[in-house]
This record gives structure tokens, C-alpha cells and sequence, in this order.
């Protein structure tokens, strides 16, 4: 059936193979404040409640090449609760640890007094059992009838008007059990989409392609109800831009039980606010707003010559709308610039806003950070660098990064760290930590992108080694953000209940638009370069993004696409 012989099937006896480690984080969890569902190990979606499974059973696992870098093993989920059901199986990469989950569901309605309610008569029962099951995929090789070490991957088929969760995965061709899995009626779900790449069965001797992605929901961010359930999808023949045959859940419950309240929100920031050091050279530190305020900082409108003093708390400076180019704001116009310019530690904290991820399951802790400068970047150029006198400065800089917390328990799962126009998630086990379960975030030298990890990071080509530098180390200049910070912002929590600062409410830009000829100062740049590099040279910075080559400020978070979107990446 799959004649590939590139590929090394992990023979299944009794015994599973090495598994990979599991994760925990570095200090136990504390005991949450009270309220509402948060940490509860249970989430009302509506209609049904999840729990999650991070317990599994070993059933499969592939070996590309008997490399554990392209292994992949799939799971069964293990001591599912009473009354709860499997919605499909797990699959992971062999080199992470196994930190991952499923949810189990249970329909509420055929398990509460509720059920008698009128307004449930007419409805159909949350969850159904499949009516069958389709083989998709099966690593036989040659179909000679000896499955030792083979895998069969199979997909509900869900009765009319519900809708398959994910798929299952035997080590013989007989089909799973009907009651192995449950369907989830179509108005309780919600569209996913592929996200990474697990496994990929295609090569040059492959008769038949075969793919596994994990999955997450298409409608995601502050507003979007998608919730993922942990499974993944495979398939032969699936084209990118296609819907997926399976869904994801769709929390209903309008009120987010699940989500922290405010006391709780500071416990996490008390428990997981992480420090972030600032490189030992930096010269360019961040400071609170208020003292950018307080020291000089001016509101100019289009057309006037001379700027306004800004309150301490930004209540003159003009709110909502939308960035119009009509007003923005500017360092101090006398000798007090370049004391502004390099900010203040000791005023220095992180913004915090709070705000629900992937439908109500996950909280995410968004901590932004202001530095009244961002200085001009170093081009790099295998050993060679070269420091710019202006490419890559302006007035203002907001970053940030993402605290992602699980709701199910209250533990940290990942950090989002935001770099320049893009970023990363990093699980919690590639972490580093400074204190208990407390991370360290390295912030770059001049332009403030966080990183997970001291080093070298080039914004260009690796291969090349063609690009701007992002300097990342510790140092003694910090800022610990599980005490210096200000919550600023949770919507959740309803109107008034977080009071926003005014300045938050600024929709303009935080520096002026200075354009400058860039180009003149690259040509100078590459016409000391050896003739071999110039072109490589030439062609790496014209793919550097354009707020390199003048001078723009930043728009405030809250003009920033992942305030109520989902981060990039």
C-alpha cells in the first residue's frame, strides 16, 4: 500500500519506544486566589465541558531516516474522567519534550438537570458517536499482510450536522471501536487551520504523499471563540488553502468563566513576570511614561511650529480616532533631548493588558515596554560590522512580549517575544529561568526586540551572515516586571473594572516622520566591501524592512495589530 523504503517504521511490540522526557516547570505551582473557573481543571464551553489530558498511551511512532529530529509519535489519551470522551488523538515531534494535551468532552445537557429545560428539547446531543471510519493512510509497505510495526490512521465519519475533531491512529487495519470517539454537533464547533508541520512522508521514493500538521483555529485574538482540542490533521492529498475535514471547538459561554480575575491576574504577573535585562552597552533605556512626559516630551499638531507640554497622566493629548498624521508626539525641543533620549531605569515598568486567547482556554499576559529612543542599528557582514550613524533610529519605541497562560491549571505554557516587524512562540521548555518559575528576556541592543536567549541575532540572512545586528546579553541594567508594572488594560473583566490610562488612548504616533537618503549612506557602506560580497551584500539589505531607512515613531499598543489579534507566528 505505501511502497517507500526511506523510511525506518518503529517495529510495536508490547513495549513503546524511548519516549521523550517529560517538562515541568522549574517551581511548583502556588495556590491560585479564588474565583470563577480560572485553574479549575475544567472549562464550560456552553453546551459541553473540556477538560484536559496530558496523560497519554503510547501507539505509533515514525522515524524518518532514524533521525529523532524527524521522528514523530502519536498518542492516545489516558485516564479520561467519567462521562468524558476522547474527540481524537495526539502527535508530537520526538526531539520535545512531552508536554502537549488533548481535550475530552462531555455534553452537559445529558448530564445535568437542565436537560428537561424546554429550550433543549429540540436539539440534538452535543457529542455523537461516528458512524464509521475512513482509512486515510497506512505505512504497509508493499501490502503483504505483515502489520508489525505498521500504523493506520483513520478519520470519523460524523453523522449529518456534526462535525469530526481530529483523527485516530491503530497498529492493525481493524477499525477503532464507535465508542472510542465522539463527533461535536456542527453549531459548537468552529474552522481550524494547519499550523506546523510534523511529519512529512514525501520523498523521491514514495508512492503515496502523506503529511501530519497540528492544527490551531482560524478565528483567533481577543475576540475569536476558537478553541483548539489538541489533535492534528493528516492527509494524502490535501492542497494548501483547502478546509480541513475535521474542526476545532467554539467556546459559547459568553461570560469566559475560565478567565483570571483580577486578583488572580496578579498573582501570575507576581508568579511568572519575567526580568528583562537590557544589553551591558545599551545607551538607550526605557523609562516610564509618565517621567517621558514630565521631562519634556512635547504634542505637536500638523501645521504649528511650536509643541505642547503633555501632562503627566496624557490627558491633553487628543484620544481615539485613528492615526491620521494630524498629531504625534516628540522629545524635547531645548538642551533636555539627549537626557530624555536615554530614558530612566529607575521609572521604568512594563504595561500590562490582559486579554483571552484560543476561545477563553489560554489568558494572555501582554507586557509592553517603552523606551523614549531607539538607536541606530550595526550591519553586519560575515566578520565585518558596520554601524549605521542613522538607519534604523526614531523617537519612541514600544515592544513587547506575551506571557501565554493555560487556564486549565494557571501554568505558564509559552512566551511570545515580539522582534521588530515579526517574532516567535517558545515553549515553556526552552526557556530560560532566572528565579522559580520567573523567565529571562534579553531585549537588543539600540532596538529593543526581544529574545529567549543571549547572542548574536541577525535581521538578514543567516546563511549569508548578511544583516542588522540584534545584540542580546545580560547585564545589571534590568527590570524585574513581576513587581515594576501597571496593569492597564483588561476588557474582559467589563467596563471601569481596569481603569486605562489616558495616554492609551493616544491613537497617533510617538515620534515624528523624519525622511532622510538612507541609500547614500548603504552606497558609502558597500562600496568599501570587497567586490565578491557587494552583490550578496546588496541584495540581503534590499529585503531589510522600510522603517530602516528613515524616521518614523510607533504607533501606542493599542493601535497595534495584537491588541485584539493573535500574535504573528
Amino acid at each position: 500500500m505505501f511502497g517507500c523504503k526511506c523510511f525506518y517504521w518503529n517495529e510495536v511490540n508490547n513495549m513503546s519506544p524511548t519516549e521523550p522526557g517529560t517538562f515541568s516547570l522549574p517551581a511548583p505551582l502556588p495556590t491560585w486566589p479564588q474565583g470563577q473557573g480560572f485553574a479549575s481543571g475544567r472549562i464550560n464551553l456552553g453546551e459541553i465541558e473540556v477538560c484536559r489530558i496530558s496523560r497519554f498511551n503510547f501507539i505509533w511512532s515514525c522515524n524518518l531516516l532514524q533521525s529523532k529530529k524527524k521522528s514523530a509519535t502519536f498518542y492516545e489519551p489516558a485516564g479520561i474522567p467519567d462521562g468524558f470522551y476522547s474527540l481524537g488523538h495526539y502527535c508530537q515531534f520526538d526531539s520535545r519534550p512531552l508536554r502537549g494535551f488533548v481535550l475530552v468532552a462531555r455534553d452537559l445537557a445529558s448530564s445535568e438537570a437542565e436537560a428537561a429545560h424546554t429550550s433543549n428539547l429540540f436539539k440534538s446531543p452535543a457529542l455523537q458517536k461516528p458512524l464509521d471510519y475512513t482509512l486515510v493512510w497506512c505505512s504497509d509497505e508493499g501490502g503483504q499482510g505483515n502489520y508489525e510495526g505498521c500504523g493506520f490512521f483513520w478519520l470519523p465519519q460524523p453523522p449529518d450536522g456534526y462535525k469530526s475533531m481530529g483523527f485516530l491512529v491503530t497498529k492493525t487495519p481493524n477499525k477503532p471501536e464507535l465508542d472510542e470517539v465522539r463527533c461535536v454537533r456542527d453549531d459548537l464547533t468552529d474552522k481550524c487551520e494547519v499550523h506546523h508541520l510534523i511529519f512529512d512522508a514525501i520523498s523521491k521514493f514514495s508512492s503515496s504523499p502523506f503529511s501530519v500538521w497540528s492544527t490551531r483555529p482560524c478565528n483567533r485574538g481577543m475576540v475569536g471563540r476558537g478553541v483548539s482540542v489538541g489533535t492534528f490533521f493528516c492527509s494524502s492529498n490535501w492542497i494548501s488553502g483547502q478546509e480541513l475535514n475535521i474542526a476545532c471547538l467554539k467556546n459559547l459561554d459568553p461570560k469566559l468563566h475560565a478567565m483570571p480575575n483580577c486578583d488572580q491576574i496578579h498573582a501570575l504577573i507576581r508568579n511568572y513576570g519575567p526580568t528583562v535585562f537590557f544589553h551591558p552597552d545599551e545607551v538607550y533605556l526605557p523609562s516610564s511614561v509618565s517621567w517621558f512626559f514630565t521631562n519634556g516630551a512635547l504634542l505637536y499638531k500638523a501645521g504649528d511650529l511650536v509643541g505642547e507640554a503633555i501632562d503627566p497622566s496624557g490627558s491633553n493629548l487628543p484620544s481615539g480616532g485613528r492615526n491620521d498624521g494630524e498629531f504625534w508626539i516628540d522629545l524635547p525641543s531645548d538642551g533636555g533631548r539627549q537626557i530624555v533620549k536615554h530614558g530612566n531605569m529607575e521609572s521604568a515598568k512594563l504595561y500590562v493588558h490582559v486579554k483571552p486567547a484560543v476561545g477563553g482556554t489560554f489568558t494572555d499576559i501582554v507586557m509592553w515596554v517603552f523606551c523614549p529612543f531607539n538607536g541606530p542599528g550595526t550591519l553586519k557582514v560575515g566578520i565585518m560590522n558596520v554601524a549605521f550613524s542613522k538607519i534604523g533610529q526614531h523617537v519612541g519605541d514600544w515592544e513587547h512580549f506575551t506571557l501565554r497562560i493555560c487556564n486549565f491549571t494557571g501554568e505558564l505554557w509559552s512566551i511570545y517575544f515580539s522582534q521588530h516587524s515579526g517574532g516567535k512562540w517558545v515553549a515553556g521548555y526552552d526557556l530560560e529561568y532566572i528565579e522559580g518559575n520567573k523567565a529571562i528576556v534579553y531585549s537588543s541592543k539600540n532596538g529593543h526586540a526581544s529574545f529567549p536567549h543571549p547572542g548574536t541575532y541577525l535581521q538578514g540572512s543567516e546563511i549569508l551572515g548578511i544583516g542588522v545586528r540584534n545584540d542580546a546579553a545580560r547585564s545589571n541594567l534590568y527590570v524585574d516586571s513581576s513587581i515594576q508594572y501597571e496593569l492597564v488594560a483588561a476588557e474582559y473583566l467589563g467596563e471601569g473594572v481596569v481603569a486605562e490610562p489616558s495616554w492609551l488612548q493616544f491613537m497617533r504616533k510617538w515620534g515624528p516622520t523624519i525622511v532622510y537618503d538612507s541609500k547614500t549612506e548603504l552606497d558609502k557602506i558597500i562600496k568599501l566591501l570587497p567586490l565578491m560580497i557587494r552583490y550578496s551584500v546588496e541584495n540581503a539589505v534590499s529585503k531589510l524592512p522600510l522603517e530602516l531607512y528613515g524616521e518614523e515613531g510607533p504607533t501606542g499598543p493599542k493601535e497595534k495589530n495584537n491588541w485584539v489579534g493573535d500574535e504573528r507566528g
